[in-house]
């Protein structure tokens, strides 16, 4: 049988939000800022993560329009979901690592 569960407090998001920061804080005291080197190449996976979904939407896209002999409607509006699933997967890649 299912509850519906009580909404929590404002005050334990903050207190958790309070304890995360203190936590991330003493790691980067005790390991110190990451290399550029690591920055970098996270730089440039998040890059890909977008520009690999995006040009696959446009090679769909303009491979549909060219089979129903139609102008760009294809390939606009699988260039906006590539675009959009990109922005996805980097969102995911910086949040849930």
């Amino acid at each position: 049988m299912n509850t519906p569960s009580k909404p929590r407090p404002p005050e334990r998001d903050l207190e958790e939000g309070i304890e995360r920061r203190r936590e991330q804080r003493a790691r980067w005291e005790r390991e110190g800022e990451r290399p550029l080197a690591l920055n970098l190449a996270m730089i440039g996976a998040l890059g890909w993560l977008i520009v690999l979904p995006t040009l696959a939407g446009i090679f769909v896209g303009q491979w549909l329009d060219r089979r129903e002999g139609g102008g760009l409607t294809f390939t606009a509006a699988f260039l906006v979901v590539g675009l959009v699933m990109g922005a996805w997967l980097a969102w995911q890649r910086m949040h849930h690592p």
